[in-house]
């Protein structure tokens, strides 16, 4: 399977497919920091407005890289059940955890926005974009926190993604649109030519502030 060139041409193709569905005055949101920049073509496709979206993952007790779930900077947090049962705790048990993954996220939308806020999603189409889905705990944080301002519809759309999480995801949001869903996926990263890392000035060239 050919790969996507990079996030750019990622989302022109799934601009395409998106395109073909009717829309009600939607509202692209493009999750920090990677996806932005597949959101991009998919907001000027739709003749949208691009908004920016952060959620952050909650890392267990002193082990920072190991996920049990993330949250956005409003919204209820997601958390990985299995894992929390797996290290013998509890949701109250990482209450400051989320917190600091919570402040996290107001820090870094501030960061990009300044002052701005964001455009409701109330009464909206609302499309939600990632450059890839390997476990879904973002997105899954991320839809929730939409969910919340009640739009008309509420669709999570990415260039690939890990079959299992994309199962997750439709539970979540209204539809799922992905590309490719591989089998014995592993990576977001296998499916991309160049992608490495969306930097900040990348990221403030594409939101308005």
């Amino acid at each position: 399977m050919k790969p996507f060139r990079n996030r750019a041409d990622a989302g022109t193709r799934l601009a395409a497919a998106l395109a073909r569905r009717d829309w009600a005055d939607p509202v692209v949101f493009g999750l920090a920091r990677g996806g932005l920049p597949v959101a991009a073509p998919v907001a000027q496709e739709l003749d949208a407005p691009l908004e920016l979206l952060v959620a952050r993952k909650i890392g267990a007790p002193g082990r920072p890289e190991l996920g049990l779930g993330a949250v956005a900077a409003d919204g209820p947090p997601f958390f990985d059940r299995a894992g929390l049962r797996a290290l013998g705790l509890t949701p109250d048990d990482v209450a400051d955890l989320v917190d600091h993954a919570r402040t996290e996220a107001r820090d870094q939308v501030r960061r990009y926005l300044g002052d701005r806020v964001p455009r409701s999603p109330a009464g909206h189409d609302v499309v939600v974009v990632d450059d890839g889905v390997a476990t879904g705990g973002t997105a899954i944080a991320a839809l929730r926190a939409l969910r919340s301002y009640a739009p008309l519809r509420l669709v999570f759309a990415a260039p690939v993604g890990a079959p299992s999480a994309l199962d997750k995801l439709a539970r979540e949001a209204d539809e799922v649109v992905c590309l490719r869903e591989p089998e014995g996926f592993r990576a977001v990263g296998e499916f991309y030519a160049d992608f490495s890392p969306t930097s900040d000035d990348e990221v403030l060239a594409l939101v308005p502030r």
